[in-house]
């Protein structure tokens, strides 16, 4: 019989070096990570290489070959699965995947065709080293010599010493590019970029279980220092604002996807948004030109609970699934406590983002969900009823309803992957490289046409003149990864500033009768609305624990965060770390960014505390609310 001629651990070896090289491959192939210098290549280029050695490395205490080499190909597939889980994922959030997210199995079937748009054929390379472990296992003859006990135990603690040298020195050099890397975890993309995606994995777990234990050691002394900063940026409601739409209907309109680059704007001579185009320069109508979405992961849900609580989501997970069980001071709760009927309509399943459960908490009296809406043939497209039958039949039960009423309104059909029927299509598509921008014009100009017959059957059915219509973008349509596309389409390179400005999305406040509309330029976003919505109601916001600003009221300060620490000033855009200047669009001085630097960390932690914590149950409301509960 011919001896061996392969050393004992070749299969390991080569599984890590597999591994190792289509981890790497699969960062340039599939992430748009911006590197900026040699030594950031380099740390993307040895970051998977920690992990691997680790994980990899259990299989030095396995005696067996059979169970040494079944743990080695079960690592190279979960690792293989979870780097294309990331890349699918990447693709439509243009994030990474967190640990709560994994636990929202109840929208996993109807997130299905989004997914199943961003899967590519080259996907399969993610399994390559899968494949190379399979054949290593099968083909190589390895030789499975005893050596001396002692000889083993020297070149275990060796072959771990080199894996912790590996760690030290990435940790290091990664903390020398970017200094409190693990304390400023708001930006995945950063720590995927220096520590790796599976450490990442392992840093969110941390950060995850850490939260859960939040709470448990949560007792309402944080609220002082909380409130103290809440309280120092309220902003006192203008008095010609105020109590401007007292006693009236309030229809707040979620507008998915909608983006603010296409308000009068064309896309090859057609015009997009007609209606849209036709409020801007309403009477009656205030319209925002630079107001942004604050959302994260949560997408829709994150715009919902930013709306309703003038809070931010949660970093990593949304807190519709994550903190259902919270204490909230809802603008529907409040509402509610002034009069109103309080409902949200939404052809959609009711546990879709666990609504059944968070509207609860949020004290929304009725949920209108696909099971109150008739549903008939072609009247459904994409991820559900498409929106104009919508629109149709919510007005056929607000006439039902108890006024005053508070409805918010979430409409559907200009969702990824912006799919439409051909008697929807009211323009071409556009010419680009990306289908997704392409098919995204169409379905905004179908969305338009909706909102349009929308306001037709408001007036038609004598719920127009005493309503007063909120409706704003929820979040971006088209993401980072249809840059080059969006980049023929504005004829420009689209840059970190650029991709922040794009995270605009319109805002309408429109107030049949007002007569005193405008296009207004206050720099704002999605916080803004719940104290705005208040205050044009006539109710006091200054006792709320909220972090946002009436957008009418002199003190409003111009300063919008987004969620992964990303901010707006008059001034200056700070994006990956770069001070960018308003105006120019070129990077600047950081000292104009600096002061906000620590500001937005600060806010963005009190708001997780907020949430973390489960804060909002020590307050004299929350303790009413639990004395009520447990009677």
């Amino acid at each position: 019989m011919k001896k061996a001629t392969w050393p004992k651990h070749s299969v390991l070896l080569i599984a890590i070096v597999a591994t190792w090289i289509t981890t790497y491959i699969g960062y340039h192939t599939s992430f748009n990570m911006s590197i900026d210098n040699v030594m950031q290549e380099f740390i993307l280029f040895m970051n998977p290489l920690s992990f691997l050695l680790f994980i990899y490395g259990i299989a030095l205490f396995m005696k067996s070959r059979k169970r040494r080499n079944i743990y080695i190909f079960s690592v190279s597939l979960i690792t293989s699965i979870l780097m294309f889980a990331n890349a699918v994922f990447y693709r439509f959030f243009s994030d990474f995947i967190t640990l709560p997210l994994l636990f929202q199995t109840s929208n996993f079937g109807d997130l299905s065709s989004s997914v199943t748009a961003n899967l590519h054929w080259t996907d399969i390379f993610f399994f390559s080293d899968v494949i190379i472990v399979l054949l290593a296992i099968k083909f190589l003859k390895v030789r499975d010599t005893v050596s001396l006990s002692s000889g083993r135990k020297i070149g275990r603690k060796l072959y771990f010493v080199v894996a912790a040298t590996v760690l030290m020195v990435n940790l290091g050099l990664s903390e020398a590019q970017r200094p409190q890397l693990l304390t400023r975890s708001f930006d995945r993309e950063l720590l995927v970029k220096n520590i790796g995606t599976y450490n990442y994995h392992l840093y969110d777990l941390f950060i995850q279980s850490k939260t859960h234990a939040e709470r448990a050691l949560a007792d309402g002394s944080e609220l002082t220092e909380v409130a103290n900063y809440i309280n120092a940026n309220y902003a006192e409601p203008n008095p010609e604002m105020f109590g401007v739409a007292k006693g009236r209907n309030v229809i707040i309109v979620s507008l998915e996807s909608l983006q603010n680059f296409v308000i009068n704007n064309e896309m090859n001579g057609h015009v997009v948004t007609p209606f849209l185009n036709e409020l801007t320069n309403d009477q009656d109508t205030f319209y925002f030109d630079n107001f942004y979405h604050q959302t994260g992961l949560g997408k829709t849900s994150d715009s919902e609970f930013i709306v309703e609580n003038s809070l931010y989501g949660r970093n990593g997970g949304a807190v519709f699934f994550t903190n259902s069980g919270n204490t909230f001071n809802s603008l529907s709760e409040r509402l509610g406590q002034n009069g109103y009927f309080t409902s949200v309509m939404h052809a959609n399943n009711r546990s879709f983002w666990n609504r059944d459960i968070m509207y609860q908490a949020l004290g929304i009296q009725k949920f209108y969900d696909v099971e109150s809406y008739e549903i008939g043939e072609g009247q459904a497209v994409n991820w559900g009823m498409k929106d104009i039958p919508f629109f149709d039949q919510s007005v056929e039960i607000m006439k039902d309803m108890p006024q005053p009423f508070a409805t918010r309104m979430i409409t559907l059909t200009n969702h990824h992957p912006f799919d439409l029927d051909e008697e929807d299509m009211l323009i071409p598509a556009y010419d680009s490289n990306s289908n997704t921008l392409n098919k995204y014009f169409q379905s905004v100009r179908y969305m338009d046409e909706a909102v349009k017959t929308f306001f037709d059957d408001l007036k038609e059915n004598g719920l127009y003149d005493n309503s007063i219509i909120i409706m704003y973008g929820d979040h971006y349509g088209i993401s980072e990864n249809h840059n080059k596309a969006m980049g023929m389409y504005l004829d420009k390179e689209i840059t970190p500033f650029d991709n922040a400005e794009l995270q605009k999305v319109p805002m309408f406040i429109h107030i049949p009768g007002y007569g005193k509309g405008k296009v207004m330029d206050e720099l704002s976003g999605q916080l803004d609305l719940r104290p705005t919505i208040l205050h044009l109601l006539g109710i006091d916001t200054k006792e709320d624990m909220q972090m946002g600003a009436d957008v009418f009221s002199k003190d409003h300060e111009p300063f919008v965060i987004f969620r992964d620490g990303r901010f707006v000033t008059d001034d200056a855009i700070y994006a990956h770390e770069v001070c960018y200047d308003v105006k120019t669009g070129e990077p600047t001085d950081e000292s104009v960014c600096e002061p906000y630097v620590k500001r937005a960390t600060t806010e963005l932690g009190y708001s997780d505390l907020i949430i973390n914590g489960d804060l909002l149950r020590f307050t004299e409301d929350g303790q009413e609310k639990k004395r009520l509960n447990d009677k």
